[in-house]
């Protein structure tokens, strides 16, 4: 299959592509690395599935895939069908593709906005599914390649904004938040992660990144707030083992607010159905080849 490059400027995108038994698509975002953005979708990937529907995971971190680790499935390669179509990997009870299954481990990969363009269409198009209620988006840091392309090929449900505490990386996800809103992508919420710690001996909670940015940004670029997810060391442990810790530490606090998490998604995502369905819809802004006007 060939996605060709993406539409031109104001275009309706001739390559969108469809959603096979998918019903909802979630893009899970942030402005910037190193916020947990794909420790919070795999384990929201997980907690949505405890709520009795088929989940499904796409790492469309094109440059750094985590995906394979978290899910303790790395070095394994899907299975190609006669007529070349993809079996997505399996853990957990997730259905998973990811880049990292199709490139050597440790090899980078050096791409162009056009070869992320059909990757992530290829992935729509190519890989096998199945009936799926809500497919999570691993989506890069910032506001690239990957975010544009999937914006034009795919009706998303929406996007969750990851974010934590302190100023740096709020200036970041403001940014992330807007690029969605001009490409009339709802945003479902922001997500504070690495919110407090709680010392296991004493219990004193301690905001080691500040505390409360995420509530009050949501309040002031009038979005909804998902939640708080603490900062925990078996988070970190969990997915370094390819367990994460709404699997095992399903008892724990950390994983009780991912699943606090995945309600309040899912109650965005009906409620932004809702609105499409009374609204017509909004042609899309895409930016030219040199990006948004400012």
């Amino acid at each position: 299959m060939s996605a060709g490059p993406p539409p031109a400027p104001g275009a309706a995108p001739p390559n969108a592509v469809r959603l096979r038994g998918i019903r909802h698509a979630i893009a899970v975002a942030s402005g910037k690395g190193g916020v947990g953005k794909s420790t919070v979708a795999a384990n929201l990937a997980l907690a949505l599935r405890e709520q009795n529907m088929q989940i499904a995971l796409m790492d469309a971190d094109i440059y750094g895939p985590s995906q394979p680790t978290m899910f303790g499935l790395q070095g394994r390669q899907p299975e190609v069908t006669a007529d070349e179509r993809i079996l997505p990997l399996e853990a957990h009870g997730i259905r998973l593709m990811s880049i990292g299954f199709l490139v050597e481990e440790g090899k980078s990969v050096v791409w162009r906005g056009p070869m992320i363009h059909k990757a992530l269409a290829q992935f729509f198009e190519d890989v096998l599914w199945g009936e799926t209620d809500v497919l999570v988006v691993d989506l890069p840091p910032g506001t690239g390649d990957a975010q544009l392309s999937l914006s034009q090929l795919v009706p998303l449900a929406g996007a969750v904004m990851v974010t934590t505490p302190q100023v740096v990386s709020l200036i970041d996800v403001r940014k992330g938040a807007d690029m969605f809103r001009r490409v009339k992508v709802p945003i479902l919420g922001i997500v504070e992660n690495m919110s407090t710690f709680v010392c296991p001996n004493c219990r004193t909670e301690t905001a080691i990144f500040d505390r409360g940015g995420g509530e009050r940004a949501a309040k002031e670029w009038g979005v909804p707030f998902l939640g708080s997810i603490p900062i925990d060391p078996a988070i970190r442990a969990s997915g370094d083992s390819g367990v994460p810790i709404v699997v095992s530490h399903p008892e724990s606090a950390s994983a009780d607010a991912y699943r606090r998490l995945a309600k309040a998604v899912m109650e965005r995502v009906e409620v932004e159905a809702r609105n499409r369905a009374a609204e017509p819809p909004e042609p899309a802004h895409f930016p030219p080849r040199g990006g948004f006007e400012v």
